[in-house]
């Protein structure tokens, strides 16, 4: 089973990050605060990336189920997201986007989880596209924000977190790894195999963080995605990437196929390859493999993780 854990649908852009509003700027291009960017191939008039597309992505390139995330920089999208889930059960599942601390959140998650609709509650903390951008400060240790572990737990949700790169007020390791250790039951997941950086590689203290970070896949409960390896590495590398398949190995060495999955970012990484591009890649980066541990790395290991089908729940 091919399972891409990352990616998003939207019915047209509407967040917020640290530059301003994102808006829908025609012909796969969207508007950040002032600026106007490329964020999909301008195939079609409006900036969209709607479940039809998702579906049709997946259907081309044969992959049998995919994680619908949310965050800031599309906007928030449940009610799309959770009628996407409903009309595709087995084949999709969603996150709820969270911004604990906006005010009336905790009443909000209340509403939304009741009918136990969202696999998943999705963090993005990273500064530029994420809500240290919009919250400066704000903490995952914050006592405000500590009811939501628990209730995820209670609830069987995963946590999913975008952290950022290492050198960002995001990167708050020891938060999550408290939240892990306390919450034994709480599936974590961390997007983008801890964000490494070509440049943060020869600093020595970055190299540390993302170290500190990676070695929370050594806990029962936490795991990564390797989404948007091709994007980190715009304008440095072209394909194949041979930093990307160097990441990848390292994380696999260190950790195992069973605490990676691979996941493609899109609609945004639509833009550096297609979609068929982008499994082809992953199968490419993984075929050293054994054939049993490439099939966790590309989908069995998200299947156990969001789909409710952990290792220990057969029979």
């Amino acid at each position: 089973m091919i399972v891409d854990a990352h990616s998003h649908v939207f019915p047209e852009p509407r967040g917020q990050v640290r530059e301003g509003p994102t808006r829908d700027g025609g012909y796969g291009r969207m508007r950040v605060g002032e600026r106007l960017m490329q964020l999909l191939p301008p195939f079609n008039q409006r900036t969209e990336f709607t479940t039809g597309m998702l579906l049709a992505n997946l259907d081309w390139a044969g992959v049998d189920a995919a994680v619908l995330l949310q965050g800031t920089y599309y906007g928030e999208c449940d009610g799309y997201v959770a009628e996407a889930v409903a009309a595709n059960p087995g084949r999709l599942v969603g996150a709820l986007w969270c911004d604990p601390w906006r005010p009336g959140f905790r009443r909000y998650f209340e509403e939304q989880v009741e009918g136990g609709v969202f696999a998943a509650g999705k963090i993005e903390l990273s500064e530029e596209t994420g809500l240290t951008g919009v919250h400066p400060g704000a903490r995952l240790d914050d006592e405000e924000v500590g009811w939501l572990w628990p209730a995820l737990e209670a609830r069987g949700m995963a946590l999913t977190l975008d952290l950022g790169p290492p050198a960002q007020e995001a990167y708050q390791t020891e938060a999550v790894r408290a939240i892990a250790e306390a919450h034994e039951g709480l599936s974590v997941v961390i997007t983008h195999l801890a964000h490494p950086r070509i440049d943060d590689e020869a600093d020595p203290e970055l190299r540390r963080r993302r170290d500190e970070q990676l070695a929370l896949g050594e806990l029962p409960n936490v795991w990564f995605d390797f989404a948007s390896f091709p994007a980190i590495l715009a304008g440095r590398e072209e394909f194949p990437w041979p930093t990307a398949a160097r990441w990848l190995r390292e994380g696999l060495e260190r950790l195992g196929a069973d605490r990676i999955m691979w996941g493609t970012d899109q609609p945004g990484m639509l833009s550096h390859l297609n979609y068929d591009q982008l499994l082809r890649l992953a199968r490419l980066h993984t075929q050293h493999l054994p054939a049993a541990d490439q099939a966790l790395v590309l989908g069995e290991t998200a299947r156990r993780v969001y789909f409710g089908e952990r290792k220990g729940d057969e029979g």
